[in-house]
């Protein structure tokens, strides 16, 4: 019959000696987590202390995989960020623009909050609280805070840190209402006239503006596509001498920390990549800025800066901001173009061909977040109602 094994973790007897010079050594076979007994020994200057020794070592001994870090339930926080943030870097899985969000995320809203705990003190009813209570001051902050509370704490599960996650017991976040905004036809006309005289305006000293921002909004209000995908147009993207001149949104601009702005090759989502007709006052609007783009390169982008680099998002947003301060209009932003498109052409075809044109792979989101609901209901409904239950004359 085969001798049964001692458990992973567990140690053998242990031996003594007395080594030249006076010092002694304790030592023992000690079964380590791949299953494979290795000896470990340890010495001082008598035996008790020699065993002393070779016992702390054996029990600070990691049981986990080769590298980890000897974590345990007594572990501070911190040091599971720390270690989360690594795995994430180890794993690659996600975009480098994701990561940095969910390293801002954690060291902004989260940490300050656990720092001083360990894991054993993060419970169910702790992260409860937490939550509960920044999502007074803002949902979405509650939002990302949960989502990466959730993905640091699941890997202490994964790797037998802590026995459950309890962030998987929270009570679930109630989204507060809201009602998507849009700008009606008169608020375009006056955002549009904002820019034209921006734009028009006397120059005593340096270049004059060369109508980028105005012919950005035409093209977001042309297309329904987010500021970064419009800012991404190369001039490969355009199809204009078709019988439907169209544009091909298929990139977007990013902007990391320790990283130039550059374009990126895929919009948000694979379902973003999309070919989309132009309206007329679009197309006029590509059109004038291409007469002002001397390279012919297709890679060359349709938006750029003068010394030919990419725009960053948060500069156009600052100068539209800017603009619509100074022309007295408020809660001018790109995201809001995008779900006036929306609007519209759900009011003038339904939400399933106004999900396509956001790139949405479900409708649900698009009414949910772009779509402006219409509170008038069909007249019709009276017509009905007189002929069921109308007083006869």
């Amino acid at each position: 019959m085969a001798r049964p094994r001692t458990p992973i973790g567990t140690y053998g007897v242990i031996a003594h000696r007395r080594l030249p010079g006076g010092r002694h050594e304790a030592r023992t076979r000690y079964r380590d987590w791949d299953g494979k007994s290795r000896h470990v020994q340890c010495t001082a200057d008598t035996r008790p202390a020699a065993e002393r020794e070779l016992k702390k070592k054996l029990s600070e001994r990691s049981l986990f995989h080769p590298g980890f870090t000897g974590m345990s339930a007594d572990s501070s926080f911190p040091a599971l960020v720390d270690y989360w943030l690594e795995d994430m870097e180890v794993e690659d899985r996600l975009s480098r623009t994701t990561r940095q969000l969910y390293e801002r995320n954690m060291r902004t809203l989260v940490l300050p909050f656990f720092k001083d705990l360990t894991l054993r003190e993060i419970g169910v009813s702790r992260c409860d609280h937490y939550l509960k209570q920044l999502a007074k001051l803002s949902y979405n902050r509650a939002r990302q805070a949960r989502v990466v509370l959730r993905l640091a704490l699941g890997l202490a599960v994964r790797h037998e840190i802590i026995p459950r996650n309890p962030m998987d017991h929270v009570s679930r976040l109630r989204r507060p209402p809201r009602i998507p905004d849009s700008f009606t036809p008169d608020e375009i006309k006056s955002i549009r006239a904002a820019i034209r005289k921006w734009e028009q305006r006397e120059i005593l000293a340096g270049p004059r503006p060369d109508e980028q921002l105005g012919h950005i909004v035409e093209v977001m209000l042309g297309t329904s596509a987010r500021i970064g995908e419009v800012l991404a147009i190369r001039l490969q993207d355009l199809d204009l001498n078709g019988p439907i001149p169209t544009v091909r949104i298929a990139g977007t601009i990013v902007s990391r920390r320790g990283e130039p702005t550059h374009r990126q090759d895929h919009p948000k989502t694979a379902r973003s990549v999309r070919r989309v007709a132009l309206p007329a006052f679009a197309l006029r609007a590509v059109r004038a800025r291409l007469q002002r783009v001397s390279s012919i390169d297709p890679e060359e982008l349709l938006f750029a800066t003068r010394a030919g680099t990419p725009f960053t998002t948060n500069n156009v947003r600052r100068r539209l901001r800017d603009i619509m301060d100074e022309a007295g209009i408020a809660g001018v932003t790109p995201h809001r173009f995008r779900r006036t498109v929306a609007t519209t052409i759900n009011d003038a075809a339904g939400i399933n061909l106004a999900a396509d044109l956001l790139g949405h792979s479900d409708p649900i989101i698009t009414l949910q977040h772009y779509v402006r609901r219409n509170e008038t209901v069909n007249p019709a409904t009276a017509d009905y109602l007189e002929e069921a239950f109308g007083l006869a004359s």
